[in-house]
């Protein structure tokens, strides 16, 4: 009997993978640790592994399902340097816990702070404080409303979606993200002008 294929397929990956990845390459070191946040289906970890097989990636997500489908992917592209997928939820105060005494030196986040509560978001930089060292890096990934207004109309139609999901979700001012940020210990992010509408923003650890 055929096993099902437990991989899961997000065409917006194909868009923005690449962009993407050239942020990583224009920031990064040439070797270390990446620490993907809400790893998805897992189809960014397993690509950007290929291009950066210098760097070990640990990829993670709350939900069995994506697990399920990094580890599909992982099995399928045979690649080296992708870590087996952690239970790990930004919203848990303790989530760093989960690393035992594996240390990123650079954190990842695609398509999180939207689809999450806000305390995802503040989670996501408490714990990218405590595990990384000044000067490195935290990528995030996504749409982003600027001084309270959204970037396009198919970003408020988005938006609208997601609230009707659940209220506690939202597409985020990216000035909120900031503060939250330079609370935690980062600098101004460097934003970078992404494909359908999305921004990517690099922020250092001060």
């Amino acid at each position: 009997m055929e096993v099902p294929d437990a991989r899961l397929h997000a065409p917006a990956a194909l868009r923005n993978r690449d962009p993407i990845l050239a942020i990583l390459q224009a920031h990064l070191p040439p070797q270390g640790h990446l620490l993907e946040i809400a790893s998805g289906s897992g189809e960014h970890c397993i690509y950007f592994a290929r291009a950066l097989p210098d760097y070990i990636i640990q990829p993670s997500d709350q939900d069995p399902k994506a697990r399920a489908s990094i580890e599909a992917w992982i099995a399928a592209s045979g690649v080296p340097n992708v870590l087996p997928p952690l239970a790990l939820d930004a919203t848990a105060p303790n989530w760093i816990s989960a690393l035992g005494n594996w240390a990123p030196t650079t954190i990842l986040c695609i398509n999180m702070i939207h689809i999450s509560p806000w305390e995802a978001t503040e989670g996501l930089f408490k714990g990218a404080a405590l595990l990384l060292s000044p000067g490195q890096f935290l990528f995030t990934y996504g749409p982003y409303k600027r001084e309270g207004q959204h970037t396009s109309e198919s970003n408020a139609r988005f938006d609208a979606d997601l609230r009707r999901e659940n209220p506690r979700w939202g597409i985020r001012d990216l000035e909120s993200v900031t503060a939250c940020a330079k609370e935690h210990g980062f600098g101004a992010p460097e934003v970078a002008q992404m494909p359908a509408n999305n921004l990517t923003l690099t922020f250092r650890r001060l």
